[in-house]
């Protein structure tokens, strides 16, 4: 029966360990007065403090069961009382297993972790070739970001707007969203978007 935190390279352990202690301070920041004053600071500690989260609370449920373990193996160790130790052994076996299915999830959630701290991002939408088509697929498509920007929570600042005026639609648009998991989930959107029409008869 081996030692959970044995399984573990030192360097992650390190890492684990300063990840838990950026997220004290930023949960000791949010009560911060100036902070509570001022809503992007307040927005933008918060960004940082959810994507540590996950990865945090993780380690710290770890880190009980390898106390656990511990003590599971000291009473095997001394060997007193064969009921005892009999017992000790089935649990401390299913206490190294839980702890090796949350080794899994810190490691995943380890790799994730800096990418969800990136809490804004510029999203540049441009018309392509297609003329006034093109340019109100653009403007679609931009209200759909805007919509899931909506949606999430994320707040939405346009920075830059082209319009086409002869259609409705936009030749290009610069928009900066901000909010939790923002990069997460738009880092994979670069690309070109394409519409193709289907007639009613198809």
């Amino acid at each position: 029966m081996s030692d959970p935190l044995a399984s573990i390279p030192s360097t992650v352990l390190a890492k684990l360990d300063e990840l838990d202690r950026q997220y004290v301070e930023l949960d000791r920041r949010l009560a911060e007065p100036a902070v509570l004053a001022d809503h992007r600071a307040v927005r933008d500690v918060s960004i940082k403090k959810a994507a540590l989260e996950e990865v945090v609370g993780s380690y710290r449920v770890f880190r009980r069961l390898a106390a656990e373990a511990a003590d599971l193996r000291s009473v095997i160790a001394a060997g007193d009382d064969p009921d005892l130790v009999a017992m000790a052994k089935a649990e401390l076996r299913e206490v190294e297993s839980r702890a090796g299915a949350l080794i899994d999830q810190m490691k995943t959630r380890l790799v994730n972790a800096d990418d969800r701290r990136v809490g804004s991002v510029m999203l540049e939408v441009r018309a392509g070739t297609g003329g006034a088509e093109a340019a109100l697929w653009a403007r679609d498509l931009l209200d759909l970001y805007q919509r899931l920007a909506t949606r999430r929570g994320w707040s939405y600042e346009m920075l830059d707007l082209t319009p086409e005026t002869d259609a409705g639609g936009i030749r290009n648009a610069v928009v900066n969203i901000r909010g939790e998991r923002v990069w997460s989930e738009l880092a994979f959107e670069a690309g070109v978007h394409s519409v193709k029409r289907v007639p009613a008869t198809e």
